[in-house]
């Protein structure tokens, strides 16, 4: 097998974040003289080359779909399921085989994998485990630029910004959250909810924010109906008008609490919620929520998947817009 950047990071003892950028040439790198070269050499020693092999874009390459959910937890929740068929058809329509490994079984990918695209959330050591199967990695809804890696993810900070103006322009000051927490597979990294921070960045500089207006669940629709009913028996009459959630299964459990407590959605408590995967237009009402383009974040990494076996070598984030949706929970 032919040497990766994990190889060289670990015979010279630094990271795989360095390697990968001393060996881009990357001019913004602090990193001595003698580290840089002890890298270099290192490479060179172990015959390390990118292109080793892809040396014919031609011929049908072999593409990776490691998605940290198992498939019955990807069929609970449709955005990891619409990044896995946005990556498999751009992959598809580019003659790649594409093979998909659930819950980061690695045992699963076999010799000669070509490209992998990581889906979901990885710690450290998860990162550099993938790592070592191939150089052409890159990972979506996953923020891995600092480490070296190609990455797609959604622009949550700006996101969350237009669904508390949304509510401001309705006059509407009095705005909680249901957002989520969860782990790593390995249980090595809490991984903390993006929206979460930007709507607290939102609410504060509107002097809005309140810590008791904070629910936090795991994104289940059982936790987001568990989470509503904790607002509405703490709360009680103080029970925000508006309540931003963080996903649509969440949202849809929270609306569901709401109407067995009878309380009116959209008259008393307006309801966002985030996706806008096709469960938003399930339930009734009709759930309002922020867009998220998941086909084309797994697009996308095809995108830049092909543009590294092409020769790429400067690493890449790509961050995607939204679009609110309103529907009947808010208007």
């Amino acid at each position: 097998m032919a040497a990766t950047l994990k190889d060289i990071a670990d015979k010279v003892g630094v990271s795989l974040a360095t390697v990968s950028r001393v060996l881009n040439k990357d001019a913004s790198l602090s990193v001595g003289d003698e580290t840089r070269q002890k890298i270099l050499k290192t490479a060179e020693a172990l015959h390390y080359s990118k292109s080793k092999r892809h040396n014919n874009l031609t011929t049908r390459k072999r593409l990776a779909i490691v998605q940290w959910y198992s498939e019955t937890e990807e069929q609970d929740d449709l955005y990891y399921m619409s990044i896995r068929m946005g990556i498999e058809q751009r992959g598809q329509d580019n003659q790649f085989e594409v093979t998909r490994i659930f819950q980061n079984n690695l045992q699963e990918l076999g010799p000669n994998v070509d490209a992998v695209i990581a889906v979901g959330k990885f710690s450290k050591p998860q990162v550099e485990e993938i790592a070592a199967v191939t150089d052409n990695l890159v990972f979506v809804d996953d923020d891995q630029f600092e480490a070296g890696f190609d990455s797609v993810i959604t622009d949550f900070q700006l996101a969350t910004e237009k669904v508390v103006d949304y509510f401001w322009q309705q006059g509407i000051e009095d705005i909680g959250i249901i957002h989520g927490l969860e782990m790593t597979t390995d249980h090595q990294l809490t991984v903390t909810d993006r929206r979460m921070l930007g709507f607290k960045a939102a609410m504060t500089k509107r002097n809005a924010f309140k810590p008791e207006f904070v629910f936090e669940g795991d994104y289940t629709s059982e936790s987001g109906s568990k989470m509503m009913q904790k607002a509405i028996d703490v709360l009680g009459d103080q029970l925000p008008k508006a309540f931003f959630v963080a996903n649509d299964p969440m949202a849809a459990g929270a609306l569901k609490a709401l109407q067995t407590n009878g309380i009116k959605v959209p008259d008393r408590v307006k309801l966002f919620s985030f996706n806008n995967t096709s469960l938003a237009t399930f339930v009734y009402p009709e759930l309002s929520a922020v867009n998220v383009d998941t086909e084309l974040m797994g697009a996308t990494a095809v995108n830049l998947v092909m543009s590294r076996l092409a020769g790429r070598t400067t690493t890449q984030r790509v961050e995607l817009g939204t679009r609110l949706v309103e529907r009947a929970s808010t208007k």
